[in-house]
C-alpha cells in the first residue's frame, strides 16, 4: 500500500483536471466536426472526400503534433505543454466559425490536430508519472483522464443538434462559436492547474525509445487509428440518411460519449492485466464489432447498440496503449514511447477520413465506409495479439 501525501491535492483531482484537455481537443475540438459535417457539406457544397479531407488535415496536424511532443518535452514542463496545446485547440474552434472557405477551415483543423497532440501526449505522460503515486489505483487514475474525450463527446452531442435543428440549414458556424464558448470555459480550471515540484523533476526526464520489439503493436494501432476515424468522421450523416433528426443524433452521439466515460471502470481489470498486446487486442475487437453493427441493420435500436459498445471501446484502447507502456519501458522513456504510439495512431487516422470518403463518393453508400471502418479495426486487433511483454 502507497502513502499517499495529504498536504497535496488528491491525484485524482489533478487526473480528472488534466482530463479537461482531450474534452476540449479530442472530443470538441475533433469529434464534433462530425455533428456539424452535415450541415457544412450541404451549406458549402462538398463531397464525402472533401469532408473526409478536412478531417484528414486534422489528423495530419495530429500527426505532426505528436512528431514534435517528445522533443518539446525536453525543453519544456508537460502541464505548460498540455495548456499551450488546448489553448491552441480553442483558437481552431473560434477560426472555423469565422469562414466558410474550405482553405480557411483547413487551416483551423490542422491547428487543432497539432494542439489536441501535443497536449495528449503531454497529458498522458504526465498522467502515468502521477499515477505512480498510488500504484494499486494506477490503471484507474490513467483512466480517468482517458475519459475527458468522452465528456467532450457528450457535451457537443448534447447541444449541437438541437442548436442545428433550432437555428435551421446554414448555422452550422454559430454552432461553431457555441461550441468555442463552451471550450473555453472547460479551459479555465486546467489553466490556473498547478502541480507540485516533484512532478515537475519528472517531467523533465525523457529517455530512448526502439521501434523495433514493438512494430506489431504500432502496426495495430495504427489501423486501429484508421478504422476508427472512419466510423467517427461519418456515421451522423449515416444516422441522418437513415431517417435520424436531430434528438436521434443526438441520442447516438451522447452513447458513444456515455460509453466513453463508463470505459475505465469497465475495463479497468483487464488493463491492469495489460503487459502484452492482448489486452489492447480484446478491447479493440469489441471496437470492431460495434464499427460492424450498422451493417446489419439500420434501425435506431441497432444503431444504438452500435453507438453504446463502440463507444464504451475505442478510447479504452487508447488507455490500453499507455498502460502498455507503462508496464513495459522505464518512466524516463514514457515520452518518447507514448508519442511514438500517438504518432503511429496519428499516420492511420490521416488516411482514413480521406481514403473512406473516396471510396464512399465511388459507390455512392456510406455502408462501404463502416465495411472499411470494421475491417480495419478486426485486422488491428489480430496485430496487437502477437505482441508479447517486453519486461516483466
Amino acid at each position: 500500500m502507497s502513502r499517499i501525501d495529504k498536504t497535496r491535492p488528491p491525484t485524482a483531482r489533478l487526473v480528472l483536471t488534466l482530463a479537461l484537455a482531450p474534452t476540449i481537443s479530442l472530443g470538441i475540438g475533433r469529434f464534433a466536426y462530425s455533428l456539424l459535417l452535415p450541415d457544412m457539406r450541404d451549406s458549402l457544397d462538398w463531397s464525402y472526400s472533401a469532408a473526409g479531407l478536412q478531417n484528414t488535415v486534422n489528423a495530419a496536424g495530429y500527426l505532426a503534433g505528436a512528431l514534435i511532443a517528445a522533443r518539446l518535452s525536453r525543453r519544456f514542463p508537460l502541464l505548460a505543454l498540455v495548456q499551450a496545446g488546448t489553448l491552441a485547440c480553442v483558437l481552431s474552434l473560434a477560426l472555423c466559425a469565422l469562414s466558410g472557405n474550405f482553405l480557411a477551415i483547413g487551416l483551423a483543423r490542422l491547428l487543432a490536430g497539432l494542439g489536441a497532440a501535443v497536449a495528449f501526449v503531454a497529458g498522458g505522460t504526465l498522467t502515468a508519472t502521477l499515477a505512480q503515486r498510488e500504484p494499486e489505483r494506477a490503471s484507474l487514475l490513467i483512466g480517468l483522464f482517458y475519459i475527458g474525450p468522452g465528456a467532450g463527446i457528450l457535451i457537443s452531442g448534447l447541444v449541437v443538434p438541437f442548436l442545428l435543428q433550432g437555428l435551421g440549414p446554414g448555422s452550422w458556424w454559430l454552432a461553431w462559436l457555441a461550441l468555442t464558448a463552451i471550450a473555453l470555459l472547460l479551459a479555465l480550471p486546467l489553466l490556473v492547474l498547478r502541480i507540485d515540484g516533484a512532478a515537475a523533476r519528472q517531467e523533465a526526464e525523457v529517455g530512448s525509445f526502439a521501434i523495433r520489439p514493438v512494430a506489431i503493436y504500432l502496426l495495430g494501432y495504427f489501423l486501429f487509428g484508421a478504422g476508427y476515424i472512419a466510423y467517427m468522421t461519418f456515421m451522423i450523416a449515416y444516422v441522418r440518411d437513415a431517417g435520424g433528426g436531430a434528438l436521434a443524433q443526438s441520442l447516438f452521439w451522447s452513447l458513444i460519449g456515455l460509453g466513453a466515460l463508463t470505459s475505465p471502470w469497465l475495463w479497468r481489470r483487464l488493463i491492469a492485466r495489460g503487459h502484452s498486446g492482448a489486452v489492447t487486442a480484446i478491447v479493440l475487437g469489441v471496437n470492431a464489432v460495434g464499427a460492424a453493427l450498422p451493417m446489419a441493420s439500420s434501425s435506431l435500436a441497432v444503431l444504438a447498440l452500435s453507438a453504446a459498445v463502440f463507444g464504451g471501446s475505442f478510447f479504452a484502447v487508447v488507455t490500453t496503449t499507455t498502460a502498455f507502456v507503462r508496464f513495459n519501458y522505464p518512466q524516463a522513456a514514457w515520452p518518447g514511447a507514448i508519442a511514438a504510439m500517438t504518432i503511429a495512431f496519428g499516420v492511420g487516422q490521416t488516411l482514413g477520413p480521406f481514403a473512406t470518403g473516396a471510396i464512399t463518393d465511388y459507390t455512392g453508400s456510406l455502408d462501404s465506409a463502416l465495411a472499411v471502418s470494421a475491417a480495419t479495426l478486426g485486422i488491428g486487433a489480430l496485430c496487437a495479439a502477437l505482441q508479447r511483454p517486453l519486461r516483466r
